[in-house]
């Protein structure tokens, strides 16, 4: 149940066009720059992580959102379950365990991650960057799951019907023209 009972039809669509001054569109931008640009791990990957948190946050929207993503940028389809991620699935690369593995800690348990968590993202071959960049999908993931929870947004309702060419040229930021041009979400 939405937690904005002001809000009709609460989606994350409707949260931002409400309250689209503060904040949004530097979180929009802070997401293309965190998923979409130049980075050592694949936009495959950074989606997989962010669908990985979603899942162990037991976050549908953001789940199902970037389960999607994932999918359209190549991750395999059976990879994902009902808000979950099978990690033993030989779809998802080798190289990408320790990740999740470090995504997972550093989400339910992140006073305990340590220079050994660090050091198995290096061991897999990422450099400092790489790992800033984990870090960064990581934290951005565990803020939108508690966003949305937190506004009592519990189910992902399509709202732009999108092909997986679509997905590949998708950009956050251009959902900002969609929440301010639409004025404040109606109110009941």
């Amino acid at each position: 149940m939405s937690h904005f009972p002001q809000i009709e039809d609460l989606d994350l669509h409707a949260l931002f066009r409400r309250f689209h001054q503060r904040g949004v569109l530097p979180l929009l931008e802070y997401h293309d720059a965190i998923l979409r640009e130049e980075s050592e791990l694949t936009i495959a990957e950074r989606e997989l992580i962010a669908a990985y948190v979603s899942s162990i946050n037991g976050c549908h929207y953001c789940f199902s959102a970037h389960r999607d993503h994932a999918r359209a940028w190549g991750i395999a389809e059976d990879v994902f379950g009902d808000v979950e991620i099978d990690l033993s699935h030989p779809g998802i690369p080798a190289r990408m365990r320790p990740v999740l593995a470090f995504a997972r800690k550093l989400t339910l348990e992140p006073s305990s991650v340590a220079m050994a968590d660090a050091q198995s993202v290096y061991d897999a071959g990422f450099s400092e960057e790489g790992l800033f960049d984990i870090l960064s999908v990581t934290a951005l993931y565990n803020f939108m799951n508690r966003m949305l929870e937190g506004a009592g947004i519990k189910q992902h309702k399509t709202q732009l019907k999108m092909s997986d060419e679509m997905r590949r040229k998708f950009r956050y930021k251009n959902l900002w023209r969609i929440f301010s041009r639409a004025g404040p979400e109606k109110t009941t």
